[in-house]
């Protein structure tokens, strides 16, 4: 899905998440999966000038994926110890410890943008 990020987005996509892996059977991801989701989207919040993204929850084989891909040129920087009395910094870090990978595709357009994935994989699937 297309949408433009406000402050109770990530809210109303944990419960889109939850109500898919439900649909998949794959409830024991949902905690993982919601976390993951809120931590992509808050990026998308507090970095993206625009705050416009597409949103992805693909399920495969073994597990499921989810994407945030939006315009903005700037990386994210990489994962950090942050100070214990900081607000912020530790999104990455929790993607990091809640996934079983994480990364950033650069998106080829003209002003740049990113994809920023995470994947969960589905130990219960055959």
């Amino acid at each position: 899905m297309t949408l433009t990020i406000g402050e109770h987005t990530p809210r109303h996509i944990r419960r889109i998440v939850r109500a898919f892996l439900t649909d998949w059977n794959m409830e024991h991801l949902t905690e993982a999966a919601e976390l993951a989701a809120t931590e992509l989207t808050t990026n998308v919040f507090r970095h993206v000038p625009d705050r416009r993204c597409t949103f992805l929850l693909r399920k495969q084989r073994n597990g499921v994926r989810l994407e945030v891909t939006d315009a903005y040129a700037q990386l994210p920087a990489k994962p950090a110890e942050s100070p214990p009395d900081a607000e912020g910094g530790r999104g990455l870090l929790l993607l990091t410890a809640m996934t079983d990978k994480w990364g950033v595709t650069p998106t080829p357009t003209p002003t740049g943008g990113k994809t920023v994935w995470c994947e969960l994989a589905d130990s219960t699937s055959t």
